[in-house]
C-alpha cells in the first residue's frame, strides 16, 4: 500500500507515542502532549510550507475545546466516579472479609472450598467494584496467606486469586463497559446486559476446574486441621453475609435492566448504598469517608485526564488522515471479516500489557468502530440490539484485555497479586498458578467468538416486544 504524505504523520504519531510510553512520563500528558505537538507540526507543513497535508487550520483546532467540554458535560460519564465510590465503599465496609470467614465456613468440608471461596467473593466484588486493581490486592490480602496456611499448592492459590480479581473488568457494573459504550455510541445497557452470560460462563468454568483439579489432585488442596460440616447457623450466618452486596448488586443493576434507572442514576443509587452498607457494618465515620472521597477524586481525575489527552491525540490523528490509514490497512490484510477481528483481537492482546484498557478503549476502539460496522458479518441482534457488531466486539475486546492482564510477563494483575504476597512467593508461581485460567479465559473468548448469541440474546429478550 503506498503511503501518501499525510499517513508519515500519523505513523509518526503513533511510533512518538509509544516511544514516550517509555519515558516515565504519565500516559495523559503523553497523548495530549504528542497530539498538541503534531498539530504544530500538521499546521505548519499546511501554512508555512504550503505542502498543504493534511488542510488541519485554526477552526480545526478549534473543534478541541468543544470536544473537551463534551467529556465534562457528558452525563454518561458521571457513572464512572459513582461507580468508583460504590467499590471503594464496600471495600472500606468490611464486606470481604465478612463473606471470607462465612463463606470458609460453608465450605470448609469441600475439598478446593477455600479457592471457591475466593472465587465466589471475586465475582460478587467484580460486580460491586469493578476495579482489577482493588479486586486482586483485596483478594490477595484476604486469602493468600490463609490459603497457604492451610497447605494449598502455591500455583492453585496464587491463581486462583489472580484470575478472580481480574472479573472486575468483565462483570458489569463495569467502568470499562461504560467506558466502551461512550466511544463506541452504543447504549450501555446492550453492554451491560450483553457481559452477563460471558462472566457466568467464566465464573462456571473456573469453579469446575478447582473441583476437578482438587479430585485429581486432593493433596493440592488440603483441608483444614478443624474443617466440619457446615451447620444450620453457618448457612444462615453466611447468607446474612452475603444479602447486603447481593441486594445492592441487584437493587444496582435490576434498575439498569428493567428501565427504572438509567445507568448515571443507578450509579448514585449504588454509591448510596455502598455507604448504607458500611453504616450498618459500623464501619462508617469521617475518616472512611474522606479517604473514599480523595481515593475516587484522584481515580476519576486520572480516568478523565486519560479522557482528555485522547480526546486531543484521536482529533488531530483524525484529522491527518489516521482513521482512513487504520480502516484501509486493516481491510486491505486480505484475511476476511472473521480473520480481521482475529487479528484485532491479537492486537489488542498484545497491546494489554503494555497501556491499561483506558488507553486502548479511548483511542482505539473509535478507530475500529467504522472497520467493525462496514464488515460483512452475521451477527444476529434479533431486531432490537441496535449495534449488534460492535456490542459483540466490544465484549471480545474485554475478554481479551481481561486475558492479557494474567498472562506473563508483563499482565498488570500478576504484578498487583505480588505486591501484596508474602516473602516466599516467587513471580514463578504466580506465573505457573495463572496458565490454566488463562486458558480457561480463551475458553471463554472462543465461546463468545463462535456464538454471539451469548451476547446478544440476553439485551434482544429483554427489549424484545411481548
Amino acid at each position: 500500500m503506498e503511503l501518501a504524505a499525510e499517513n508519515y504523520l500519523v505513523i509518526g504519531m503513533f511510533v512518538s507515542f509509544i516511544a514516550l510510553l517509555f519515558t516515565g512520563f504519565p500516559v495523559a500528558w503523553v497523548l495530549a502532549g504528542v497530539g498538541i505537538l503534531f498539530a504544530g507540526v500538521a499546521w505548519w507543513t499546511d501554512n508555512v510550507m504550503e505542502w498543504t497535508m493534511t488542510g488541519l487550520d485554526y477552526n480545526t483546532l478549534g473543534l478541541l475545546v468543544g470536544r473537551i467540554f463534551g467529556i465534562m458535560d457528558n452525563w454518561v460519564l458521571i457513572a464512572i466516579p459513582m461507580f468508583i465510590f460504590m467499590g471503594l465503599m464496600l471495600d472500606k465496609s468490611g464486606m470481604a472479609q465478612r463473606m471470607m470467614t462465612s463463606m470458609q465456613k460453608l465450605f470448609g468440608n469441600v475439598r478446593g472450598g477455600l479457592a471457591i471461596t475466593v472465587t465466589l467473593i471475586g465475582i460478587i466484588l467484580a460486580a460491586s467494584t469493578g476495579i482489577i486493581g482493588a479486586s486482586v490486592v483485596l483478594l490477595g490480602l484476604m486469602s493468600v496467606p490463609v490459603m497457604l496456611s492451610q497447605n494449598y499448592d502455591k500455583p492453585l492459590a496464587l491463581g486462583t486469586v489472580a484470575a478472580s480479581g481480574c472479573l472486575g473488568i468483565l462483570i458489569p457494573p463495569s467502568i470499562m463497559l461504560v467506558i466502551m459504550g461512550d466511544q463506541l455510541a452504543i447504549p450501555i445497557l446492550d453492554l451491560f446486559m450483553g457481559a452477563v452470560f460471558p462472566g457466568i460462563i467464566l465464573g462456571f468454568l473456573y469453579i469446575t476446574y478447582i473441583l476437578v483439579y482438587c479430585k485429581i489432585y486432593p493433596d493440592k488442596a488440603p483441608l483444614a486441621a478443624d474443617h466440619k460440616e457446615a451447620t444450620l447457623k453457618d448457612i444462615l450466618q453466611a447468607l446474612l453475609d452475603i444479602v447486603p452486596p447481593a441486594g445492592l448488586i441487584l437493587l444496582v443493576l435490576g434498575s439498569i435492566f428493567m428501565g427504572i434507572a438509567t445507568v448515571t442514576e443507578a450509579s448514585g443509587v449504588g454509591a448510596l448504598g455502598a455507604t448504607l452498607i458500611a453504616v450498618i457494618f459500623r464501619r462508617f465515620n469521617f475518616r472512611v469517608l474522606k479517604d473514599v472521597v480523595v481515593n475516587t477524586m484522584n481515580t476519576a481525575a486520572y480516568i478523565f485526564a486519560i479522557f482528555v489527552g485522547a480526546t486531543i491525540f484521536a482529533l488531530v490523528l483524525r484529522e491527518c488522515g489516521g482513521d482512513e490509514l487504520i480502516e484501509n490497512g486493516l481491510t486491505g490484510l486480505g484475511f476476511g471479516p472473521h480473520g480481521l477481528i482475529i487479528f484485532v483481537l491479537v492486537v489488542v492482546f498484545f497491546l494489554g500489557f503494555f497501556l491499561d484498557w483506558i488507553e486502548i478503549s479511548l483511542i482505539m476502539l473509535p478507530l475500529l468502530a467504522p472497520v467493525i460496522t462496514g464488515l460483512d458479518l452475521d451477527i444476529n441482534g434479533f431486531g432490537v440490539v441496535d449495534y449488534p457488531k460492535l456490542t459483540w466486539f466490544a465484549l471480545l475486546v474485554a475478554v481479551t484485555l481481561q486475558t492479557s492482564f494474567l498472562t506473563p510477563p508483563v499482565g498488570f494483575a500478576l504484578f498487583y497479586l505480588k505486591g501484596v504476597c508474602p516473602p516466599e512467593v516467587q513471580m514463578t508461581d504466580i506465573y505457573r498458578g495463572v496458565v490454566p485460567f488463562i486458558i480457561l479465559q480463551l475458553i471463554a473468548l472462543v465461546l463468545v467468538f463462535v456464538f454471539p448469541e451469548i451476547v446478544t440474546w440476553l439485551p434482544a429478550k429483554v427489549f424484545s416486544p411481548l
